[in-house]
């Protein structure tokens, strides 16, 4: 889960997995796999730095491997 701002400063929730794409115009705006589109005060970088981290932490995307830090290369 990924935490944003609505435009009214409220926060909430969204769930990374369902998230298909993230575009600004000049808000953001967070469009879910099943449509449904929120738009947010937080800017496309921290959305994308955020959905990031929550990959890192339930260990879909290692940095090392995308880099070719791999040591099984040896």
């Amino acid at each position: 889960m990924i935490q944003v701002r609505r435009l009214n400063g409220k926060e909430f929730m969204i769930n990374a997995i369902y998230v298909e794409t993230v575009e600004a115009f000049p808000d953001t705006t967070i469009t879910l796999t099943n449509g449904k589109k929120y738009i947010v005060r937080n800017s496309m970088e921290e959305v994308q730095e955020q959905i990031r981290s929550f990959y890192r932490s339930i260990h879909v995307l290692n940095l090392s491997q995308l880099k070719g830090d791999d040591d099984d290369e040896e």
